[in-house]
């Protein structure tokens, strides 16, 4: 097959539109609070703009490394291990709202949750690769698949992160999936995880109480409904047509978090279901090119490569859309490309630099 000279052009457009986007809405949702806050109302914008430019200069330079290079369990296992260690070094730090989530030094923050979405699907690409044709050998294949990117979810569960073990867990599902896994190994899977999910939502008392104000957040409209009922007015204010940019009311100390989880409802008070729907279309576009690379690639490795760079973000926004619209029980996970936080947005930039090197190979 001939090698295109240059990359996705609608992939490389699409994602510099969501990125230069999300930087605008990311002011609008955050200047009064950072101008309450932090002394300046560009406070917020500025710091995610710095990680944008470190993520697009890591998406250049990724975009031009053949992507076979990863292809090498002498970068693989450092990689993994270095997750792990960061993984389990945030519990090292102080908590930051009832969390162990970050590395913090001197002012510098970094999530490793976000490390570990990228470097799963870069092993389970490696490992599936031969291991097509033995895939339901659960000695073999599916135990050794699976083990490590299970450590990382336990150590994110721990955290607790419970909406990024579930984009990895999925993740795991997914590939393992691509490669050919048996629906009965996938549903044993669901089964034996079945018991610890139960207790995690519904024994520990503030999931309880998220999940009880996702059933009915107008029973105690002040407490535990309050973040569903603030986001659902938000979204249900903006119409059709929205309240026009730097417009929405819900920001201005209602909406918890507007500039990070919450930001789509943002989007929609402010540029209404049109907005809404416009940036939806794009993850749908997005997702589509990225699948399309995956189903054209005759390289397995390449293949497992863009199918798990692809649904990590495509999950991820399905997350965080679907706490905004009241479809699931909140969970703080941000929008890809969109929502403040400089280890996502810098990580999704460069994984995307990596998928962007390997729509080279397609037509």
């Amino acid at each position: 097959m001939a090698k295109r000279v240059g990359v996705d052009k609608w992939m490389f457009g699409t994602v510099l539109t969501l990125v230069l986007f999300g930087l605008v809405m990311v002011f609008s949702a955050s200047a009064v609070v950072a101008k309450s806050t932090q002394g300046s109302p560009y406070a917020f914008v500025v710091k995610q703009a710095a990680w944008v430019a470190l993520g697009l200069v890591a998406l250049f330079i990724l975009m031009k490394v053949d992507y076979r290079k990863y292809n090498n369990p002498k970068l693989i296992f450092p990689l993994m291990a270095t997750t792990a260690l960061l993984l389990l070094a945030v519990f090292g730090m102080g908590k930051i709202n009832g969390a162990h989530r970050w590395i913090r030094f001197s002012g510098f923050t970094l999530q490793p949750s976000e490390i570990a979405k990228p470097v799963i699907v870069l092993f389970l690409a490696w490992f599936l690769q031969t291991r097509i044709h033995q895939i339901d050998n659960i000695k073999e294949t599916i135990l050794p698949a699976a083990l490590p990117p299970l450590v990382f979810i336990a150590l994110i569960l721990k955290e607790p992160d419970l909406g990024t073990a579930m984009v990895c867990a999925i993740v795991l599902l997914g590939m393992l999936f691509l490669a050919g896994m048996q629906m009965k190994w996938i549903g044993i899977a669901l089964a034996a995880a079945t018991p610890l999910l139960y207790w995690m939502l519904f024994r520990v008392p503030w999931r309880r109480a998220r999940i009880m104000a996702f059933l009915d957040p107008e029973k105690d409209p002040r407490g535990v409904g309050y973040h569903t009922l603030q986001s659902l007015i938000a979204v249900g204010t903006g119409g059709f047509h929205g309240k026009g940019l730097m417009e929405g009311v819900q920001k201005l100390f209602f909406l918890p978090e507007p500039h990070t989880d919450y930001i789509f409802a943002v989007i929609c008070e402010e540029l209404g279901l049109i907005g809404g729907l416009l940036l939806i279309a794009a993850f749908c576009f997005l997702g589509f090119r990225g699948l399309r690379t995956a189903y054209k690639s005759t390289d397995p490795f390449a293949r497992f490569l863009a199918f798990g760079m692809t649904i990590a973000i495509l999950v991820q926004a399905f997350f965080n859309i679907s706490v905004v619209l009241s479809i699931v029980p909140s969970k703080g996970i941000p929008l890809p490309f969109i929502s403040s936080g400089g280890t996502s947005v810098a990580i999704t930039l460069a994984c995307m630099g990596v998928l962007l090197n390997v729509t080279r190979e397609i037509d």
